[in-house]
């Protein structure tokens, strides 16, 4: 289910737009941002402010792909571990990494207030325990975390610890994260837009680009129009469409699901989240959920790698949540929706270039909401001359996703249902 209007939060913007029509014509800019979510309108907002001429190029509308149907959720850190990190860059950079992910989730939040987005923002973040195992995984975390990277933003809980704050038997433990949260997700994109076309960047929706042509003075090309840039930012994320084949074989299209409920009244909320935290649990196929600014319980999870809807999906989800969460098992769902994440094959984002003059940053992994947001200001220091912190993203090595077009998707429901077995053990 991929609609715009379907989406609790398409009925819920709170956000206006200046008039962003079609690009029709031939345009110059000094940088073309292709995509109008998060990355982009954060890269075009960072732009301006440096003094740039920014056209951005939506295919749709502005948040209509992941920026706008996400799960909101707001945390430091990236999809895969920091061990991960260390291997691939080293100690040092693995740090800077690391620190990043803190800017990330501070610039959000400096947006959300400069800007005054009515976006929801809330924080305390829960990450839950399905198995005793994901508790001993939670100790060394926090342990590491503490001692090599200095963040003691971490509280294990026990059991009953957790009950306070998550109303169900279904988990042993868990780790609580104050300097987490979550926000509406297509709010925040507009509010970054918005603040972008104030900036005076050239905005123009149901503008899909057909091709880059490549150059000292790159073109880009839509239908009925075309921007000669000196730069191009590619910020497509999960929905590239083969715009630039050498980058299709490194980032996966995810389908993920999202149902809300009804609002719900005081004893419900006091039965399932009485301390108003997002959650995420510990499986490697996770839940994730959170209430709405109206008291609404937001439930994401499942995953579709072929773009279809699974089969029985409300149900399925409706009784996960009631299983969660038995206060609520009668609980009206008003609005249910999807749409494509982007991930990678080692779970970290990838930057780049490719050649000089064409900067991309896609592949989140599902912790884009933060990580997007500095994407788009890392790449407007980069083009601006300061390419230090762009380039630490940039140097992880990535790999294609075996099987090439034909066989990448089997390959990855094969392993991922691996993981869904050991989810169960």
């Amino acid at each position: 289910m991929n609609s715009y209007v379907d989406s609790y939060y398409s009925a819920t913007i709170r956000v206006p737009l200046e008039a962003a029509p079609s690009l029709t014509g031939d345009h110059r800019a000094d940088v073309c941002v292709i995509g109008g979510g998060v990355t982009g309108c954060s890269a075009a907002l960072h732009l301006a402010r440096r003094g740039y001429r920014v056209t951005l190029l939506e295919a749709a509308r502005i948040g209509w792909g992941a920026s706008g149907r996400a799960g909101g959720h707001l945390a430091p850190g990236l999809g895969v571990g920091l061990d991960v990190v260390r291997a691939g860059l080293g100690d040092a950079e693995a740090r800077m990494v690391w620190d990043m992910t803190r800017e990330a989730v501070d610039l959000a939040a400096d947006l959300v207030r400069e800007h005054e987005i009515p976006c929801d923002l809330a924080w305390g973040y829960v990450h839950a325990a399905v198995r005793p195992r994901h508790m001993r995984a939670f100790r060394e975390w926090q342990s590491e975390m503490a001692e090599r990277y200095g963040y003691e933003g971490l509280r294990l809980l026990d059991r009953a610890a957790l009950q306070e704050h998550v109303r169900t038997d279904q988990y042993v433990g868990g780790v609580h994260e104050p300097a987490a949260g979550r926000l509406h997700p297509l709010n925040y994109t507009r509010g970054i837009a918005r603040a972008a076309q104030a900036q005076g960047v050239d905005m123009h929706e149901q503008s899909p680009v057909e091709r880059v042509e490549p150059g000292t003075r790159t073109r880009v090309h839509t239908r009925a129009g075309s921007v000669e840039t000196d730069f191009v930012v590619l910020a497509c994320n999960a929905y590239l469409e083969g715009l630039e084949p050498a980058l299709d074989a490194k980032i996966m299209p995810v389908s993920n699901y999202i149902i809300a409920t009804e609002p719900l009244d005081e004893d419900q909320v006091r039965e399932s989240l009485p301390q108003n935290d997002a959650v995420a649990d510990a499986n490697f196929v996770l839940d994730y959920y959170h209430l709405s600014g109206d008291r609404r319980l937001l439930y994401g999870g499942q995953v579709s790698y072929n773009g279809r809807e699974p089969r029985n999906l409300r149900a399925r989800m409706e009784a996960k949540m009631g299983k969660l969460f038995p206060a609520l098992r009668n609980v009206g769902i008003e609005y249910m929706w999807g749409g494509r994440v982007g991930i990678t094959l080692n779970r970290f984002p990838h930057f780049g270039r490719i050649g000089n003059n064409i900067y991309f940053a896609h592949g989140y992994s599902g912790h884009g909401i933060a990580l997007s947001g500095l994407a788009g200001r890392l790449i407007a220091e980069a083009i601006g001359g300061q390419a230090e912190r762009f380039d630490v993203f940039a140097r992880m090595r990535h790999r294609d996703f075996p099987g090439g077009r034909r066989l990448r998707t089997p390959l990855l429901v094969l392993a991922t249902n691996f993981y869904r077995l050991r989810d169960l053990m």
